[in-house]
């Protein structure tokens, strides 16, 4: 490890991926990629959470069918949400029948399991790892904000969170894009405590890894084809951008946000897509066919960011701490 980035030896492979995706969020890039698309965002279900839980039991099992792996062969679901002792992955952890680890880390759950499958894999202490993480709109707005029944209106600065989930297989053995390194973020705070302004809060966290990788790395930004965060929005794009200006460096060319693209108009979604589904979903359909598919997208840098506040802490009056974990992702031909 070199500062606050570890290298793979043993070069650790992305062999499948899989997400699945609401109807508001296939309306627009993910309509094409993803596995499957809701028709409604009630996946049949009783309600929002059994929902997201069916999600991401999905994303999960349709990965390892798509890497012709039976659940039996994969040595551990590493896996977390946004609600109250991460339900959703437990309770798909339990129907899964894989060796669990729950992991939070808010919305950049999902890199967080790319970097410790990654790390796993490349040590020789597991074969195969399953990393996977979800979200849905309904039950992250009734834990974090107000139940939809109220009809409370969305701020201009409030982003929307994306019904949606997303899973990869991480193996030493087969065919798929390289986890070369991954940075492990610091936990920043810029003193934002506003629970709708998620972008400005977490930008200030997504910058100081981008700048801590590329420092540990000894790589310049055009390094990357594309520098993708998690979920920032267009405000959060724009601060993230700026703030690693200030250090002199510029990913204004290569810099892609997931939130900010996921909407087919952002405008009407506010500030763009949010949650831990949201890079989830966009990063193991969309960019993920982007790495394989023999394109120009051959390195990207995956940031993905999140938020670690509860609802106690905001009704404490306390501000929003960050983290930001990025992972190095390239296709080998």
């Amino acid at each position: 490890m070199k500062g606050q980035t570890i290298f793979f030896k043993n070069r650790p492979k992305i062999v499948a991926a899989a997400a699945v995706a609401g109807p508001k969020e296939c309306a627009g890039v993910l309509g094409e990629y993803v596995d499957l698309a809701l028709g409604d965002d009630m996946f049949g279900e009783e309600t929002f959470e059994r929902a997201e839980r069916k999600m991401l039991l999905y994303a999960a099992r349709r990965c390892l069918e798509k890497a012709g792996l039976s659940a039996e062969r994969a040595d551990i679901f590493l896996s977390g949400d946004l609600l109250n002792q991460i339900i959703s992955a437990s309770f798909a952890a339990r129907s899964l029948g894989v060796p669990f680890l729950g992991i939070y880390s808010a919305c950049s759950t999902m890199s967080e399991g790319y970097l410790l499958g990654a790390a796993l894999v490349d040590a020789g202490y597991v074969r195969r790892a399953v990393a996977a993480t979800g979200s849905h709109f309904a039950s992250a707005e009734r834990q974090y904000r107000f139940p939809l029944e109220q009809g409370t209106t969305r701020p201009p600065q409030s982003q929307w969170t994306v019904t949606g989930a997303g899973a990869a297989v991480i193996s030493r053995a087969g065919e798929g894009p390289v986890l070369t390194c991954a940075t492990v973020g610091k936990v920043v705070d810029f003193g934002v405590s506003d629970v709708n302004n998620m972008g400005a809060a977490m930008a200030p966290a997504a910058a100081d890894t981008i700048l801590a990788h590329l420092r540990d790395t000894g790589r310049e930004s055009s390094y990357y084809d594309l520098i993708v965060t998690g979920d920032l929005g267009a405000l959060g794009s724009r601060i993230v951008k700026d703030l690693v200006w200030e250090k002199g460096v510029d990913i204004s060319a290569n810099h892609v946000d997931c939130g900010e693209i996921v909407y087919r108009v952002a405008e009407e979604e506010f500030q763009g897509g949010s949650g831990a589904g949201c890079s989830a979903a966009v990063m193991n359909s969309y960019i993920y066919e982007k790495l394989t598919g023999g394109g120009n997208i051959r390195r990207v840098l995956f940031a993905a960011t999140g938020a670690l506040l509860s609802t106690v802490s905001s009704g404490q009056g306390e501000t929003i701490p960050c983290v930001s974990h990025a992972v190095a992702i390239e296709r080998e031909d």
